[in-house]
């Protein structure tokens, strides 16, 4: 299959790896052109532009915001005006509801096939062609993609016609697992002042009450007070904070704890944390406690 993938960031350079990995036909396009580089060492073909990523059967884009996806997809020699009729933009970036539905009628109009497919799993995750993929979109178009799915993760989820669906989830699921950074990180600031080991405390939660991959991947990080680098930015993480109250707004579902991590991840932006992992968030209740900060 001939694949253009935009966005070659620490989850879309391990992602194109995969696809080519799996014998696809990979174009790379990123604005950082050194990403480009690495990627066609591995047998990829560079794109000058993202006009000329879209000249096969699908493109993928994996980038940090609503406003890059808008500008790859709606702008001169966007995804829109480049893709042929027919030919699927699957998007596996963490976006608003409201530009899923955009990316699905200015698709529909132009003739082409949508897919909104965001993914669960960490850089390492990617990198094991391990992550789950939340997808949505018309049965046919999905069938077409099925092979980008398979090359890049474990299990794909099927959410129905409706892409705003798959990123209604995304967002839901990165909701939770920073609801879980919080309490842990609480929790972990409580023993933790009264002397109790955090690596021990964590193998005692994950043993017992807490067996699950969220508890285990960020209480880790925490225990290990392991921010930096960050697999996941904790401007990335107010961002899918700020989309998940959104989202609430429009539906008229109120989130009150997501109010309080909206507050949690500005503060740790305000203080120098911005470019910690998301999980650092969890440690400003120690901070605050009386201990050091993340950054």
């Amino acid at each position: 299959m001939k694949i253009g993938f935009v966005g070659l960031g620490n989850m879309g350079a391990a992602m194109a790896a995969n696809l080519l990995t799996a014998g696809h036909e990979v174009t790379a396009y990123n604005r950082s052109p050194d990403k480009v580089t690495a990627l066609v060492a591995q047998g990829a073909r560079p794109a000058a532009s993202v006009a000329d990523a879209c000249r096969g059967d699908v493109v993928v884009t994996m980038l940090a915001n609503d406003e890059a996806v808008r500008a790859v997809t709606f702008g001169d020699d966007g995804i829109v005006s480049s893709l042929s009729q027919g030919a699927v933009h699957v998007s596996s970036s963490t976006i608003s509801v409201a530009l899923a539905d955009q990316l699905t009628a200015a698709h529909g109009d132009a003739g082409q096939g949508f897919v909104a497919a965001p993914v669960f799993g960490r850089p390492e995750a990617a990198a094991a062609a391990k992550l789950f993929v939340v997808a949505a979109g018309s049965p046919t178009t999905l069938e077409v993609v099925t092979p980008v799915f398979e090359a890049i993760g474990q299990r794909t989820f099927v959410l129905g016609e409706a892409p705003r669906a798959a990123n209604l989830v995304k967002i839901s699921g990165n909701f939770l697992i920073a609801s879980v950074i919080e309490s842990l990180g609480e929790a972990m600031a409580l023993v933790g002042k009264a002397g109790v080991d955090k690596q021990q405390y964590l193998d005692l939660l994950t043993s017992t009450l807490f067996d699950a991959p969220v508890y285990r991947t960020y209480g880790g990080l925490l225990a290990r007070e392991e921010f930096s680098p960050a697999g996941f930015a904790a401007t990335l993480g107010l961002k899918d904070v700020k989309l998940a109250l959104s989202a609430g707004e429009e539906l008229q579902v109120p989130l009150p704890v997501g109010s309080l991590l909206r507050d949690r991840f500005l503060t740790l932006l305000a203080t120098g944390g911005g470019d910690l992992d998301w999980s650092a968030a969890g440690a400003l209740s120690a901070w605050e406690a009386g201990g050091e900060h993340p950054a």
